[in-house]
């Protein structure tokens, strides 16, 4: 939502104009002092390798539907209609009832379906609110990385297929095999080929990359690469993103202190396996600059960079793989690449008004409620005074002012709905403004969504992608918002 009183703004010495657009900030959940940073790391993928989500999905989807077909699957599979729109980060897949779910950050299923079918409240209710709902078991699986956005998309369009068609399918097996061919598919070079032969069609070049790592570099920071994506591809990617972005650095590698390809994450901030030189296959616990190794630990990591715990800040986009593995096994900070925030911000500016709204909807609604309930109490008293008169006028008036609270309470009563239905017609709009399926990635409904409550507990910053960093200082303190519990306002609806 737009600042009501926005910061002011003064030129930085580099010309700049500070504070930045919203667009190019870098959002703070926990205060970070830059200075006190000596090491960046980054992952690749989605991180400094912005992909363009829209062909990445349809060049996975063909993939993952070519292998289903040949596993026995339906012909008619590869001629549907798969929406790329239907899915987004955050969701969680229930593999018995075949069903799509949005939470929020209690766990409570805001939005469900089935294939394209939206289930009723009841549904939803008797399904996931009956007895206490477990995503960490094997019958849930978190879709938290946009890789993951395909599969969900083929799963709604198959499910959505046999519903309408007739037919029936053990939906656990197959998001399996969903999963599964996708896998394949990436392992077998059928995606990854792909991508490589036509970069510039899946992978958005960011000019300012090589800035920020000079600027950063320039600062005194030992920056390392830090990637699951294997070596060949590494090398052919990286290349793409940074080879003749700046004549200081003949080649891509330069940037870098330290290249980890291959490296298991989450596996990586857990385990013992030593680094493999490329090239000649050789272990080592000791990296030296300017090699690509793969495999490896975060505690050889952190012995040749010489810096640990949070002296280390790491980028990432994952919330599991990177974000949430690297504050929850070691001490690292984290900062978090969300790529659609651009479009979360887009709908916060173009329908700030509604927002206010909204906001304004919620508080007359509080203030609508306090006035029932004193109508009601002095209603009840009014009754009792009631019952203990006999006849006469005094009976009279008090039976006068019965009437009098009786029509108060209807009146807000009528009040109540009306303003309630306004405010879930406008809050039914805002929601299709994020996104016509789920809403925004970060709310569900009034409360927090399980996604953007993951990204307040376990990135330190977020922002939509890295080179938002150039807009700050290498010193820059990122603060956090003063967070205020219910009972600190005094106005806080519902009070």
């Amino acid at each position: 939502m737009q600042e009501r009183f926005p910061a002011p703004e003064f030129e930085s010495p580099s010309g700049s104009v500070f504070p930045p657009p919203a667009g190019r900030r870098v959002y703070c959940n926990r205060n970070l002092r830059l200075d006190q940073v000596k090491a960046v790391g980054f992952d690749m993928d989605y991180t400094l390798a912005i992909y363009r989500q829209a062909e990445m999905d349809r060049q996975s989807i063909e993939a993952t539907v070519g292998k289903l077909v040949d596993r026995g699957y339906p012909e008619e599979l590869r001629s549907m209609k798969y929406r790329t729109d239907f899915p987004i980060r955050g969701l969680l897949i229930d593999r018995k009832l075949g069903n799509v779910l949005k939470m929020d950050r209690y766990r409570y299923v805001k939005t469900a379906y089935h294939g394209f079918r939206k289930l009723a409240r009841e549904e939803r209710r008797s399904a996931y609110h009956t007895r206490r709902l477990r995503p960490g078991t094997g019958r849930y699986h978190w879709v938290d990385t946009l890789y993951s956005l395909s599969e969900v998309a083929v799963y709604a369009a198959v499910i959505d297929h046999i519903d309408t068609h007739g037919g029936e399918v053990d939906y656990g097996q197959l998001f399996s095999d969903i999963r599964e061919c996708t896998d394949i598919s990436h392992q077998d070079g059928t995606i990854l080929d792909s991508v490589l032969a036509d970069l510039p069609r899946y992978v958005e070049r960011d000019p300012e990359l090589g800035i920020l790592l000079h600027k950063l570099r320039s600062a005194g920071k030992r920056l390392f690469l830090l990637t699951n994506s294997g070596p060949e591809y590494t090398d052919a990617m990286m290349s793409y993103l940074l080879d003749e972005a700046l004549e200081e650095y003949p080649s891509w590698r330069n940037y870098f202190d330290y290249i980890c390809t291959a490296s298991q994450k989450p596996g990586f901030f857990m385990g013992k396996e030593a680094f493999a030189a490329v090239g000649n296959g050789r272990e080592t616990r000791e990296l030296e600059r300017g090699r690509v190794y793969s495999g490896g630990n975060i505690t050889d990591l952190q012995r040749s960079l010489g810096y640990s715990g949070d002296e280390v800040l790491y980028v990432g986009d994952h919330i599991y793989g990177d974000v949430l593995r690297a504050k929850k096994e070691s001490t690292w900070r984290t900062a978090m690449i969300i790529q659609e925030m651009d479009d979360e911000l887009r709908v916060l500016r173009e329908h700030a008004v509604s927002f206010e709204r909204s906001a304004s909807l919620e508080h007359m609604h509080a203030a609508l409620q306090d006035q029932l309930r004193e109508q009601q109490a002095l209603l009840k008293r009014v009754e009792r005074k009631l019952a203990e008169q006999g006849v006469g006028a005094e009976k009279a008036s008090w039976e006068a002012k019965r009437v009098l609270h009786r029509r108060s309470i209807d009146r807000l009563r009528a009040q109540l709905k009306e303003l309630e239905a306004e405010r879930l017609e406008l809050d039914e709009a805002l929601d299709q403004a994020f996104h016509p399926f789920w809403g925004s990635l970060f709310k569900a409904g009034s409360e927090v969504s399980s996604f953007g409550n993951q990204v307040e507990q376990y990135a330190g910053i977020y922002t939509s992608r890295a080179t938002n960093l150039i807009q700050y200082s290498p010193m820059h303190y990122f603060q956090s918002p003063r967070h205020r519990m219910p009972h600190e306002s005094g106005n806080t609806p519902g009070a």
